[in-house]
Order: structure tokens, then C-alpha cells, then sequence
């Protein structure tokens, strides 16, 4: 098994523009379209297919609901207060504030426009 195994993430939406304005707005980058067709939209992250991490896309879906669904990612970040800072003016709910992790850092969790968990997490 690879020493990250995750390669890849899909965070689902109803609204897809108002859950791509949530994220350039909380994590300050731009997403990009990936694919479209009858029943799948998708925009992704930015990724560099030769480097550590996992891909992964906004995606709307038929039959396909976003919310609470049991998966949680978290995003990179050089000091989560700064990212989760930006979550209520961008239409989101912050679920918990900054958090030490002990040795492993810390970690901030909110709900996305769509109703999404996710996490952020820094070493600092």
C-alpha cells in the first residue's frame, strides 16, 4: 500500500457554483472544469498529478446527495484558524474551531453551502 493512500477525494453538491465560490473563497484557490455531461458535472481542486496528495473535484450528480454522508477530508493549510476564519462570510458553518492534536498539529472542522463536512488541518 502506497504511504498515502488516498488519491483521490469527491465532495458532493447540490448547487455547484455556490459550493465553488464556498471553497476558492475559504481556501483561496481556483477550481477548474474537469467534466460535463447528462448527469455528472465536476470541478477540480488544483493537483499536480507528480506530487504527494490526493486529487479531487467538486461534483454534482443525478442521484447523488451531498450532506452528511460519512466522509470527511481535510484540506492543508499552513494555519487552520486562517481558513476556517473565512467559512461564515463565505455562506458556511464552523463546527469547531482550531484544535490541538498534540504532536500531529491541529485540526478545524465546518460545514460547507452544501452541508458538507471537512476538515482543515496545520502543524502550527
Amino acid at each position: 500500500m502506497p504511504i498515502n493512500p488516498v488519491i483521490w477525494f469527491e465532495i458532493y453538491a447540490q448547487d455547484l457554483e455556490r459550493a465553488k465560490t464556498f471553497y476558492e473563497t475559504v481556501l483561496q484557490l481556483q477550481l477548474t472544469p474537469l467534466m460535463s455531461d447528462d448527469t455528472i458535472q465536476m470541478l477540480a481542486f488544483p493537483m499536480e498529478m507528480d506530487q504527494v496528495g490526493a486529487g479531487g473535484a467538486l461534483v454534482k450528480m443525478e442521484g447523488v446527495c451531498s450532506g452528511g454522508g460519512g466522509t470527511l477530508i481535510y484540506f492543508h493549510s499552513d494555519d487552520c484558524a486562517v481558513e476556517v476564519g473565512r467559512v461564515a462570510a463565505a455562506g458556511g458553518e464552523v463546527h469547531k474551531e482550531k484544535t490541538s492534536i498534540g504532536q500531529h498539529g491541529y485540526i478545524a472542522l465546518a460545514r460547507d453551502t452544501e452541508g458538507n463536512m471537512f476538515g482543515i488541518h496545520s502543524m502550527s
